[in-house]
């Protein structure tokens, strides 16, 4: 069976990045584009064209859905789109990937009570490179044991969200075993707000955007004595692939909303 996949944001660096990858692999295939614009026009190779060459674009999910049977939606477009974008996949009986950053804990609270209506799978990946999400599995284990943490997390200047998804969630994982504290001196005097980070139960986090930077993390856990140092490097787009190519195949036989490629790989 082919996995039949609709991209919203197909235009953008990830999505053509998906694109590619989904047309090198014999069991998915990209049969549409869901976008903003350029309705009734085609994309093909990262341009646009009404010669009818490439993959269909709409604007309208409904009319997509009219034309096209749609297994599963890749949205990778931006937290202002996506929350719509699931809602009408779910009500069509499609499947979301969603590799959108930036989503709020009340908006995935929110796609979960969906998911739960619909019976329909849903995966949510604030990260999909499977290195990274080693990383926050190792960070969220040693935090059992070095509970004083800190996350600087680097992404290129364009990323409009800070913190990114990935430190949220490296954050909500090692809060499960690390008990909510203050760390550093009880008297510490911040001279310039924001010096700190953003707090998290008292573990900081620090958003760097720089041009040259796609997609980093820093996790450092201190001890007395010694300090363990937890660093992932996404240097290209193509290490997000694997993660969405192991999302698609696995939702299509889900019915429950799946937060965190985490959950996927053991």
């Amino acid at each position: 069976m082919t996995i039949k996949v609709a991209i919203a944001g197909a235009r953008g660096r990830m999505g053509t990045t998906a694109i590619e990858a989904i047309e090198s692999s014999p069991d998915v295939e990209a049969i549409a584009a869901l976008d903003y614009k350029y309705n009734g026009l085609h994309l093909h190779n990262g341009n646009i064209n009404d010669e009818g060459n490439g993959i269909p674009i709409y604007t309208s999910m409904a009319q997509m859905m009219e034309n096209h049977a749609i297994d599963v939606l890749l949205d990778v477009t931006d937290p202002d789109a996506v929350f719509k974008n699931v809602e009408e996949a779910l009500a069509h009986g499609v499947h979301p990937v969603v590799g959108t950053s930036g989503l709020s804990r009340r908006q995935v609270d929110e796609i979960s009570v969906l998911v739960e209506t619909e019976h329909i799978g849903c995966i949510i990946a604030p990260n999909f490179s499977i290195g990274a999400v080693l990383m926050m599995k190792f960070a969220a284990q040693a935090s059992r044991y070095l509970g004083d943490v800190e996350i600087i997390e680097m992404h290129h200047d364009r990323k409009l969200d800070a913190p990114s998804g990935t430190a949220v969630k490296t954050a909500e994982m090692i809060r499960q075993y690390r008990p909510a504290h203050i760390q550093g001196h009880p008297d510490e005097q911040v001279h310039i707000e924001g010096a700190r980070g953003a707090d998290v139960d008292g573990m900081k986090i620090h958003s760097v955007r720089l041009p040259g930077l796609l997609a980093h993390q820093q996790v450092l856990l201190g001890g007395e004595g010694e300090l363990l140092t937890l660093r992932h490097d996404s240097f290209d787009r193509k290490s997000f692939m694997p993660g969405i190519l192991l999302s698609i195949r696995n939702v299509v036989g889900r019915k429950d909303l799946v937060y965190g490629l985490e959950h996927l790989i053991d």
